[in-house]
């Protein structure tokens, strides 16, 4: 194991102070050439390495190595903020990342860091060398800290810094108590949104959607970073299942399903002011105002010059794609969307990158709408003001416009999948398996899920620049449920034992007016909870699953893990937990938040055939625990039937008892919701 390696991480502790400084709880310093050092510290360079190295407990030596031409990634000023979705940006970190894929050696790799950490924007540096570590072959199995310690700027209201800094630099190390950050901080309870503001602006939930950013880049020179298994399927499924989440949260709330954002030039009447202060730009993100209208760009600092209509044309391309089952090549030929890729075709379409079958003509739809949401303020830049929170994968989930923008996106996809024949009983029924029963065996009864608030702990003494050393903690309030288990009844008629897939789904059963729901519209609203792979013995017999065990989440402890903590050397089997394992959805939000009464749901539960849905691969070593939302590092997604099957399609039903096939079962169930706040329980 090269120390090298091991070393890379230290660039993300106190990211945007200089690396020549200590870092980690080794008060590592690195020793840089002095040409590595920016003019504002070469005449001090000698001065400044005999300082740091006082009281250090390692010394890193640096290469002086021949450096690859970085002009374009140093176009983005130091000081500014950096979006994937802009794609002036894009093109910058893409050139970074493929600087970082190239570097011969981790030697050579932490060599170039050193001399870009002190001169490329830190969020770009940290996205670019994240990216890079999470698919060199040899950086594998270094654990990544969460980008909420890095840049914790990113995710909560600033007076938590100011309490934090003063701490750390007031009270000792052992004797720091944790900072509180504020529920409920960025509206009065007078705003109907600020009901679901406990989901908005989840750290887990937006930590989730930066990760999955993170996993799935848009551009490289290497092919293979971007063209991941279904990479196109699984941007449509993620942000399916967000909505189908968010909307029920709402209907728990008692608000209504999200209002699409279809009509580019109407005005947006919701509101955003995030609270938030850039650490790094030095400036507070900018609010939307109610009423705010999305205008042509002209930013030539961002080198954006669009008009609306462009987002218009892309989408009437892509509805005439959707609705004919085909798409225009380059070429002008027309190739067809089959039932197998035709998503993934269109999901690498709607979020434009390099593997874009046809990227001048279908254009960027997704990514530029974001862009200008987040530019409504300010789109000519006479202002001078950056983009706002919708530009910025790790922020976006806070504003409401971000639901309305992706529930237009699903809708678009919906027609896709509104074209294709309803699921017959071949694909439907497992001849042979009869599921009698599904039982949730829960502290609040059967059948009876129950949540309320939690207090957790985040570390932010990482990400706290230029203060005093030492753990400081920030406590915040969260969703969380009670633990359950499924208990599942299975008859096995067909004499001999056979191996299933079990899909677990839930749904509401009432719209927002108490009337039932249409199945069309429960299909919409079907959130996948767990798929796993089941043997089944001949005869009657019954398995257990707990809610722990999850394909979707991932636990808190990967969520908000601390570096500190991680087991034996990365890369070793006993690390091999925090391998690519950042990515999935906080298992504290598994459940929706119900309500005192216990709101009405509907549990699914369907066996399918394994042999048909297998995927032939060796999982071994890999984080395949929330494959459902992220696939498996450097393997095919491992399911062969569409994400969301069996709901992904119209099906030629009324209610959902006329849908259900031997092989399926449903409970009705209920979450109840306790307006109580319980201490999360120290880890053993």
């Amino acid at each position: 194991m090269s120390d090298a390696k091991n070393n890379l991480l230290l660039f993300f502790d106190r990211p945007t102070e200089p690396c020549f400084m200590q870092k980690g709880e080794e008060k590592a310093v690195f020793q840089l050439p002095s040409n590595y050092y920016p003019d504002k510290y070469k005449t001090s360079s000698d001065t400044l390495s005999s300082r740091f190295e006082a009281g250090s407990t390692r010394s890193v030596p640096i290469r002086n190595i021949a450096l690859p031409d970085l002009s374009l990634p140093m176009q983005l000023p130091y000081n500014d903020q950096f979006s994937l979705f802009v794609p002036k940006h894009r093109v910058m970190a893409g050139r970074l990342i493929d600087i970082f894929m190239g570097m011969r050696d981790v030697e050579d790799l932490q060599s170039v860091c050193t001399y870009c950490q002190l001169r490329i924007n830190p969020y770009m540096f940290n996205y670019c060398l994240s990216v890079a570590i999470l698919h060199r072959e040899d950086t594998k199995g270094l654990n990544l800290p969460t980008f909420a310690e890095t840049f914790p700027d990113k995710f909560m209201d600033p007076k938590v810094f100011r309490k934090a800094r003063e701490t750390s630099s007031v009270v000792p190390k052992g004797n720091r108590m944790p900072v509180t950050i504020p529920q409920n901080y960025t509206a009065s309870e007078r705003e109907p949104e600020q009901r679901v503001a406990y989901f908005r602006e989840d750290l887990g939930i937006n930590l989730h959607h930066w990760h999955w950013h993170l996993v799935y880049p848009f551009d490289s020179a290497d092919r293979a970073i971007v063209n991941k298994d279904r990479r196109g399927e699984l941007f449509y499924y993620m942000h399916n299942q967000i909505i189908a989440r968010y909307n029920v949260e709402r209907m728990c709330n008692k608000l209504r399903r999200v209002t699409r954002f279809n009509k580019y030039r109407e005005p947006i009447p919701e509101g955003y002011f995030p609270k938030l202060d850039s650490q790094v730009a030095s400036r507070a993100w900018p609010p939307r105002f109610e009423g705010s209208v999305i205008r042509d760009l002209n930013r030539p600092v961002d080198q954006i010059r669009s008009d609306v209509s462009e987002l218009e044309i892309w989408e009437g391309r892509f509805m005439t794609a959707a609705k004919e089952m085909a798409i225009v090549l380059p070429n002008g030929k027309k190739m067809p969307l089959d039932e197998q890729t035709g998503i993934d075709v269109l999901g690498n379409l709607m979020e434009s990158s390099i593997i874009s079958r046809n990227r001048p003509y279908y254009g960027d739809l997704h990514n530029m709408g974001h862009v200008f949401i987040s530019y409504c303020h300010d789109p000519d830049h006479s202002n001078l003001e950056l983009f706002g929170v919708m530009g910025d994968s790790a922020t976006a989930m806070r504003d409401p416009i971000f639901y309305r923008w992706h529930a237009h996106v699903d809708d678009m996809f919906q027609e896709y999948k509104s074209r294709l024949p309803p699921y017959g009983n071949d694909m439907l029924d497992f001849p042979g398996i009869r599921v009698s029963s599904i039982t949730v065996e829960a502290p609040g009864g059967a059948n009876r899920f129950t949540t309320q608030w939690e207090q957790s702990e985040v570390e932010l003494g990482r990400g706290l620049d230029f203060t005093p050393r030492g753990s400081v903690l920030a406590r915040f309030t969260h969703l969380q449920h009670n633990d359950f288990t499924y208990k599942i009844d299975v008859n096995n008629s067909s004499g001999k034992g056979v191996m299933g897939t079990v899909r677990i789904f839930i749904a509401p059963t009432l719209d927002e007016d108490g009337r039932q729901l249409s199945f069309d519209d429960q299909r919409r609203l079907m959130i996948e909870l767990d798929k796993f792979s089941q043997p089944i013995p001949a005869g009657s017999s019954s398995f257990s699953r707990k809610s722990a065990q999850s394909s979707v989440t991932i636990p808190y402890e990967r969520t908000f893990r601390n570096q500190a903590a991680r087991p034996g050397d990365p890369g070793s089997a006993a690390a091999a937990e925090f391998d690519f394992c950042g990515c999935g959805w906080p298992h504290h939000m598994l459940i929706p938040k119900g309500t005192p009464e216990g709101y009405p749901m509907v549990l699914f539960v369907m066996i399918s055939d394994w042999e048909q849905d297998r995927v032939q691969q060796d999982t071994t070593g890999t984080c395949n625990d929330a494959a459902s939302y992220c696939g498996i590092r450097d393997r095919k997604y491992p399911d062969r039937r569409a994400m969301g099957f069996p709901f992904d399609r119209p099906i030629q039903a009324n209610r959902l008892s006329d849908f259900l096939k031997p092989n399926m079962a449903v409970k009705e169930c209920s979450i109840q919701f306790t307006d109580q706040i319980r201490q999360r329980a120290p880890q053993a």
